[in-house]
């Protein structure tokens, strides 16, 4: 019995225990959902197809072998390059093969007909993406090695929709069929995220400095942005049709610069509300995590008010700052999709389109740019705050 528990804590040992859930996950996604889906129109009720039905057998079983190797290589405790290079191998293999199911299921005789990836094909992506982010955190790398990293994804990402291989899919088809209005949207989207976001930090910064300075309005302040913050997105963006309304018809010049009681302007002031709280709230921590040396020894040197709030208070407190406004940034991406239900625009446009014509794969063009547009953020952003960290830290 001990040479039996010694051999299975052993074995125990030799397995990862995040590697454990992701290759269960992983093995959820293969042997027991559907690869991909099939559909004699864009609009019908979908047929799962498992994997080694969804493609020529000989290649299914390659993939199978191949995808239970990286299982193996995710389960061990095995070294960090190891574990990166196969999911990302894992990923890149998933995303032609699924492109490959398009064109075998395709049928030639029903130019309707729509194949996209099934249940199985998104949970083995989230399993091996699960992988890759851990093995990336495990090796450290620095801020400018993880942009360049999600610049090499994005890159991949290109070369793979340039090269045709997912051309049968039915996204790629909804997206021929809006190509003019996927990039109009893309464009709106972008300008409702980062309009906001400049709006809110432009306004934000000076409140944040205001409650910092002045404590007893600092608690009201904070107080009634937490009571905005506490309000639903959809009710916000419905309370805010009346004022503009009214605003776009009484105000000379009001309309005709776009307010109005739908549109643009309502889901534009809505997103600058909700960025208020975190600018704010960041601003003032930050300033208050400036150490009370540094300021004594700034005012021994006889600077001024202004002259400490610039060259010291606020450089020192960049770093939290910033973590604020990358919160609003990925708060804001996603935000923006429900302004397509006021006709705000955005890549909201499409999700709501294709759930009121129940077309996933027209929800899919909406929800993916955006899931890659608040990823990128993310990255990129905490790549900022930590360079910004270690300067604040070298900071004499």
């Amino acid at each position: 019995m001990s040479a039996i528990t010694e051999t299975e804590t052993s074995a125990a040992r030799r397995l990862d225990k995040l590697g454990v859930i992701v290759a269960a996950i992983a093995l959820i996604g293969l042997f027991a959902q559907p690869f991909a889906l099939s559909r004699a129109n864009r609009i019908v009720s979908a047929e799962g197809v498992m994997l080694w039905a969804a493609m020529p057998l000989a290649q299914a079983i390659a993939l199978i072998a191949f995808l239970m190797a990286v299982v193996a290589v995710i389960l061990l405790k095995t070294p960090v390059n190891l574990r990166l290079a196969a999911a990302v191998a894992a990923i890149a293999v998933l995303a032609l093969m699924v492109g490959r199911a398009g064109y075998y299921l395709m049928p030639d005789d029903n130019p309707y007909a729509r194949v996209s990836p099934g249940g199985g094909f998104w949970i083995m992506l989230f399993a091996f993406s699960i992988a890759m982010a851990d093995a990336i955190v495990r090796k450290q790398l620095s801020p400018l090695a993880r942009i360049i990293f999600l610049l090499a994804a994005i890159a991949a990402i290109g070369a793979l929709l340039w090269s045709g291989a997912w051309n049968e899919l039915s996204i790629i088809k909804e997206y021929e069929n809006r190509a003019d209005a996927f990039w109009r949207e893309g464009r709106i989207h972008v300008a409702l995220a980062f309009g906001s976001l400049a709006a809110a930090t432009v306004i934000g910064i000076p409140i944040g400095i205001l409650c910092f300075r002045t404590p007893p309005v600092r608690a009201s302040i904070l107080n009634a942005l937490n009571v905005l913050q506490t309000i639903p997105s959809i009710a916000l963006f419905g309370l805010l049709i009346a004022p503009l309304a009214w605003i776009g018809r009484t105000v000379p010049g009001a309309a005709e610069i776009g307010i109005a009681g739908i549109g643009f302007a309502p889901a534009i002031v809505a997103l600058f509300a909700y960025s208020l709280l975190p600018v704010v709230s960041n601003t003032v921590a930050g300033l208050d995590s400036v150490p009370r040396d540094a300021r004594d020894a700034a005012r021994g040197m006889g600077m001024t008010g202004p002259q400490l709030l610039f060259q010291i208070e606020l450089p020192l407190a960049f770093p939290v700052i910033l973590t604020g406004i990358r919160i609003v940034l990925v708060q804001n991406i996603g935000l923006a999709v429900i302004a397509g239900l006021i006709g705000g625009g955005g890549f909201g446009t499409f999700v709501f389109q294709g759930i009121g014509q129940t077309a996933t794969d027209l929800v899919l063009l909406g929800a993916l740019p955006v899931v890659g547009m608040a990823f990128a953020a993310a990255i990129i952003l905490d790549a900022l705050v930590e360079i910004s960290q270690k300067k604040k830290v070298r900071r004499p």
